[in-house]
């Protein structure tokens, strides 16, 4: 049987707690032991997107590969929840088709980091219509990301229609 959108939610709440955690750490890091790190985000736009990637995007996002793939099985909200990501053959997860999942789930948070180092740059200029388009893009992909896992009939959100795989209750 297919997870309801309301213990997916629980789920990855659960899963956030140790993402907050990790942050917190990354901001005490850089604030007390290493400020010299926030030097890498008050350069340019290439140089602050590529190391909010590695140090937040990336290790997130292999938190979330490994966890729900054939390696582990489930995250850690996942297990506690009672819930688990299969394929459309009801098997774990590859690597390559959790990894691919994995991008897409997170394409709006990334996209977000993307618009947030530009529009910090940007200061008191006129919005290009390009980054409304971002913005735009963004929220479209949440919503349907949402509505999609609650409103299809086998409960997927679009990244797992188009990941071709589906989370399920165990």
């Amino acid at each position: 049987m297919n997870a309801t959108f309301l213990l997916r939610l629980k789920a990855f709440m659960i899963d956030y707690l140790f993402i907050l955690a990790y942050l917190t750490l990354l901001i005490v890091i850089s604030v007390f032991l290493f400020p010299s790190l926030q030097n890498f985000f008050n350069g340019s736009l290439v140089v602050a997107q590529f190391t909010g990637f590695i140090m937040v995007t990336l290790p997130v996002s292999l938190y979330f590969i490994i966890s729900d793939s054939v390696i582990v099985g489930q995250s850690f909200g996942k297990k506690k929840m009672g819930i688990r990501v299969v394929d459309e053959n009801g098997k774990y997860l590859s690597l390559k088709r959790s990894i691919f999942r994995t991008m897409l789930k997170f394409a709006p948070w990334e996209l977000s980091h993307y618009l947030a180092y530009r529009l910090a740059h940007l200061g008191d200029g006129e919005m290009p219509v390009f980054y409304i388009s971002v913005g735009g893009i963004i929220y479209a992909l949440m919503f349907l990301y949402i509505l999609t896992a609650i409103f299809s009939k086998k409960k997927q959100s679009l990244y797992d229609t188009i990941a071709k795989t589906q989370v399920v209750k165990i």
